[in-house]
């Protein structure tokens, strides 16, 4: 099996060139991303922990899942893939803001994204692959909050940054 490849891009989200996720995450290079928030209708936020096995972040909660697109595939389009290999489950998503961020790790990796948030509603009970997620839980946004400053250690680096990116536009 070849390696994921991801988009990189310019600070204008124009695409640059191609190279593998890896290549890409441990030279810090601009590539495109996205992120998944699936509200319910009580309008609770899915968190996903991290699976065990994953070669960063293991066990951390997250956002409902995340990746990168394809060559030639659209943002709505890898976030329902990645929703039904993740999570198990698809539903309707909406583009909303995207913005840049850089967030080092620990094993010397870094993500430094152009970051695409998409949203959508699910109210059932997902399917998690046990290769991407260990569990899932609904949370009220203001609850996740408050929780990432009690226990900012058990979220990914990414999520805390892209939550309050995204929580500053919901407050307006």
């Amino acid at each position: 099996m070849t390696e994921e490849k991801v988009i990189l891009v310019n600070e204008s989200d124009e695409q640059i060139g191609l190279m593998p996720k890896m290549e890409a995450h441990e030279k810090g290079l601009l590539h495109r991303a996205f992120s998944v928030f699936v509200f319910n209708d009580r309008n609770e936020l899915m968190l996903q922990q991290r699976a065990l096995s994953k070669y960063h972040s293991p066990g951390l909660w997250t956002n409902t899942c995340c990746s990168h697109q394809r060559e030639g595939e659209s943002n709505i389009e890898a976030g329902k893939r990645r929703l039904q290999e993740e999570m198990g489950f698809s539903t309707e998503l909406k583009d909303t803001i995207s913005f840049i961020y850089k967030a080092p790790f620990d094993n010397g990796l870094t993500e430094h994204e152009f970051d695409h948030i998409l949203v959508g509603k699910f109210n059932d009970e997902p399917e998690l692959n046990p290769e991407e997620a260990a569990a899932y839980k609904w949370m009220p946004l203001e609850e996740v909050k408050e929780d990432m400053k009690r226990n900012p250690h058990i979220y990914t680096e990414w999520f805390k940054i892209i939550f309050d990116k995204y929580y500053q536009t919901i407050e307006q």
